[in-house]
């Protein structure tokens, strides 16, 4: 297979391997064709108030003072008399838009779908907003679109504030939140003269949605806590005068998600997923006292000096049936929630039915959701829910309808919750019906794909059989499973998963002669040194897969890596290039014991590294003192952004030279994305890769390869005889080990790129400090590239240092990275919990990613250390 043709190819089956995990593990829970389900008994509420703090976790809330009082009086004495709290326990990925979305419309929303965009709705599905009759919404443009936009009608109000409002820089961090209560306040007061206005304001099923911004900023953050609620105190008041204090208002104050201390979110960290619910007013229960010890193993209780009443947790789902049943309008109808009884007050039959409700509800979703998969599968292939077949449904409902016409409200409360949970076990049993059959053809794939990879490079280096086997059976399967697929109606997706397969091991058939003269072979092989190899790579692979649970392993590694000279007798030859390798491993293994987040910015320490440390400097000095982001900071930073990448280009293609200029204007970016010891790493890494570099051409003597070049003779731009690329070796098993090594390294070593919470948000801010997610994410993930490139570089140089071939050593790296990537599926397999199966997927979309980039950006690193501007090529131009 041609270079173009196996780049394409491969490129092309890495990305399906890819999209894959999507479509197994994040495809969308929702369902269409319900009938909405509501409550025909009277609610006791007229109207409900939804507050959430955006990013406010649990302890910030509850906890009190060192002196014993609240920095939100008015909430904790709604705790303490008036209302019920407990903990609203969200799901990753805690951010903004899957925490409403959970809390509005119940149910939580695919990871897919999330980075789809925040104004805009991914996906149709309804909410507590759509069923209402009247919602009035004001805060953040990020958020109250979409909900306007799901919503059937035109009864959806939303009043938002400028994008451009929310700056981080500015000098009220409290602002936006005065501008939320301010408006609601108006409104109130114009309907006062506005007849139409308060007619609409006075009808029942209203709902009124808060959306207040907690600053990331620590300093603001305490802060603003009580800034919100003194907003509540007040506003309360003014709500209740308006509708004549009638009692029927229904309060709710949560939040979408927590937040860490260095104040950012996303992972499941407690901070980010443990949020406060304190909800009052009408059909609410007022707190309860309790003397028993109450069952919760957080010893939050105690912490929070409120073990005297009662908590009621709850999941963040549950909250949109409770506010559902407030107010009176019915269940969303995707909605996963369980309505949390504990909080209602009122009668026993009011309990039972609303319970009866939202189990016919999810009982719904089950049906619809059970139907679309039995249509879709052959009647002798399916395999229904055993425990909650029809005859079972009907059995439920109808015992529970009698329950309830006995008035034993109890018993049909726990029937009811006894349904909702078979159904909410049926419905996660047929969204992954098809997971174990298209993760047995991504693997049969993924296996194809790699066996395939191993014999090209034993046909190629290893003297084989070179005459592939040819045959006409590739047609067979094609048609069976095709004609398999389209009789089950399957996706589009479905026929690239299960037809991939087919093609690959047709190809790994056709090589397989290679592979049966290295049987014939084997007694003439170096078995030792071959099972030595074997076992080393094996426990190096299963330490690179260990490091992404675990960043402190990668010190033991380097470590291990340290000793590599002196293992090999390198040491003798080379004593000074042995010692910088030596302690360049050293200093690179302290990185990844250090936090990676929550550290205090030591820009000091910047400025040891280059003078690019003053703007970052300067920048955080001027947000501190609520100066704002200066012009002439922002200016320099995005004009060393943009040139960082153009001036490599300008530079001789000698190597040392070459790399040197990539490797310093990288690190002047990644200087002004840095807030503390992270800003060593660049420097660190590149004197680790030039001695990289320079030790290998020491092992290519050692290995009696003559002809070593000085680094600064060798040009990338000059024409390579194919003909002097030496074969691979087994020790280029070793360079390719420690290239994926370096990668990882890279990737983890100032920060845990799987955790989205494991980076500052604070180090974008010369650069911008007006809020826009793809703006900042964008600047983020160019921090964690910056790394990446100077290790593929690095590879590169090797590669042309040592006469090795490019293409043969690559293939070896791809063996090892989709090893590593077939790991991390299987493992997803093992785990029960949705956490550990994120952790483990996003684990594997990690090593699919970088395999992907990996084969992208070798193009990228070849202009980058090969080509030359057209300018710099002009007889003028000189370079030594």
């Amino acid at each position: 297979m041609r270079v173009i043709t196996f780049f394409i190819v491969g490129l092309t089956v890495h990305v399906v391997f890819f999209l894959s995990i999507f479509d197994i593990y994040f495809t969308s829970p929702l369902v269409h064709g319900m009938t909405p389900q509501s409550t025909q008994m009277n609610p006791p509420a007229s109207r409900l108030v939804l507050v959430v703090a955006d990013g406010l976790r649990a302890d910030s809330l509850f906890t009190l003072l060192p002196n014993g009082s609240s920095r939100t009086p008015y909430l904790r004495r709604v705790i303490e008399e008036n209302g019920t709290w407990g903990v609203s326990h969200t799901r990753v990925p805690t951010e903004s838009r899957p925490g409403h979305v959970a809390l509005i419309a119940g149910f939580y929303e695919d990871v897919s779908a999330v980075a789809k965009g925040w104004k805009e709705n991914p996906v149709e599905f309804d909410s507590v907003f759509n069923e209402s009759r009247h919602t009035w919404c004001w805060g953040s443009p990020d958020i109250l679109p979409m909900f306007a936009k799901g919503a059937s009608g035109d009864h959806v109000y939303t009043h938002t504030y400028p994008a451009v409002e929310e700056d981080f820089a500015s000098t009220d961090a409290s602002r936006l939140d005065s501008w939320v209560f301010t408006q609601v306040k108006s409104l109130f007061e114009s309907a006062k003269s506005n007849s139409t206005l308060k007619a609409s304001l006075l009808m029942d099923k209203n709902i009124f949605f808060l959306h207040l911004l907690v600053p990331c900023m620590e300093s603001d953050y305490l802060n603003n806590i009580g800034l919100v609620d003194k907003g509540i105190a007040e506003l309360v008041p003014v709500m209740e005068e308006f509708f004549g204090h009638d009692g029927r208002t229904a309060y709710v104050f949560t939040s979408d998600h927590g937040m860490t201390n260095w104040g950012s979110h996303g992972a499941g960290h407690p901070s980010e997923t443990l949020t406060p619910l304190v909800v009052w007013g009408a059909g609410v229960n007022v707190a309860q006292r309790v003397t028993e010890p109450q069952s919760y193993e957080d010893h939050f209780l105690q912490e929070w000096k409120l073990e005297h009443i009662r908590r009621v947790d709850v999941n963040q789902a549950d909250i949109a049936p409770l506010m559902a049943s407030l107010v009176g309008v019915p269940i969303p109808v995707n909605s996963v929630g369980v309505l949390p009884i504990l909080y209602l007050n009122n009668s026993g039959q009011f309990k039972a039915e609303s319970m009866y409700t939202n189990a016919i509800q999810v009982l719904e979703q089950f049906k619809i959701k059970m139907m679309q998969k039995k249509e879709t599968t052959l009647s002798f292939f399916f395999t229904p829910f055993q425990y909650l077949t029809e005859s079972k449904q009907a059995e439920i409902t109808h015992k529970a309808r009698i329950l309830i016409q006995l008035e034993k409200y109890n018993e049909a409360i726990s029937l009811c919750q006894s349904l909702i949970s078979l159904s909410l076990e049926g419905l996660l049993y047929y969204h992954t019906y098809d997971r174990f059959f298209l993760g047995c053809s991504v693997v049969l794939g993924f296996v194809g794909w790699t066996s395939y990879v191993i014999l090209v490079i034993l046909k190629t280096h290893a003297s084989l059989n070179r005459h592939p086997h040819f045959s006409k059976q590739v047609g067979g399967p094609f048609l069976m499973i095709t004609a398999f697929l389209l009789i089950q109606r399957s996706p589009v997706t479905y026929y690239i998963y299960c037809l991939l397969p087919v093609p690959v091991w047709f190809v790994v058939y056709k090589e397989s002669g290679a592979l049966k003269d290295l049987f014939r072979s084997i007694p003439s092989l170096p078995l030792w040194k071959c099972l030595g190899y074997f076992v080393l790579v094996t426990f190096g692979i299963e330490l690179l897969v260990v490091s992404f649970f675990n960043r402190a392993v990668l010190t033991v590694g380097l470590g291990v890596l340290s000793l590599w000279p002196i293992l090999t007798g390198l040491f003798t030859k080379a004593k000074f290039r042995s010692l910088s390798w030596f302690l360049g491993c050293l200093c690179l293994s302290a990185f990844p014991l250090m936090p990676v987040v929550g550290r205090e910015p030591n820009l000091h320490l910047m400025l040891l590294v280059a003078v690019c440390a003053c703007v970052p400097t300067f920048t955080h000095s001027s947000l501190q003192q609520k100066r704002g982001l200066p012009l002439l900071n922002q200016i320099i930073s995005w004009s060393t952004l943009g040139s960082s990448i153009l001036v490599p280009l300008l530079s001789s293609s000698r190597l040392f030279h070459r790399l040197l200029s990539i490797f310093l204007s990288l690190t002047s970016t990644y200087l002004l994305l840095s807030t503390g010891s992270e800003a060593l790493f660049p420097p660190v890494l590149s004197w680790l890769m030039f001695a990289w570099i320079n030790i290998e051409q020491e092992a290519l003597l050692a290995q009696g390869v003559s002809g070593r070049l000085e680094l600064s003779t060798i040009d990338f731009s000059a024409n390579i005889d194919i003909s002097k690329i030496r074969q691979l070796k087994l020790d280029d098993i070793r360079r390719s080990y420690f290239f994926v090594f370096f990668i990882i390294t890279a990737f983890f070593g100032t920060g845990n790129i799987a955790s989205i919470n494991s980076f500052d948000p604070a180090s974008v801010y010369c650069f911008l400090t007006v809020f826009n997610p793809f703006i900042m994410g964008g600047l983020m993930m160019w921090k964690v590239i910056i790394p990446f490139i100077i290790v593929m570089c690095t590879f590169e140089s090797i590669q042309v240092a040592t006469q090795l071939s490019s293409r043969s050593l690559f293939l070896i790296v791809l063996v090892i990275s989709d090893v590593m990537a077939l790991h991390f599926f299987f493992m997803v397999q093992d785990y029960g919990s949705w956490l550990d199966i994120g952790t483990s997927i996003s684990h594997y979309v990690i090593v699919m990613s970088m395999t992907i980039f990996l084969m992208l950006l070798s193009v990228v690193t070849h202009i980058l250390t090969s080509k030359r501007l057209t300018l710099c090529a002009s007889p003028k131009m000189h370079f030594p």
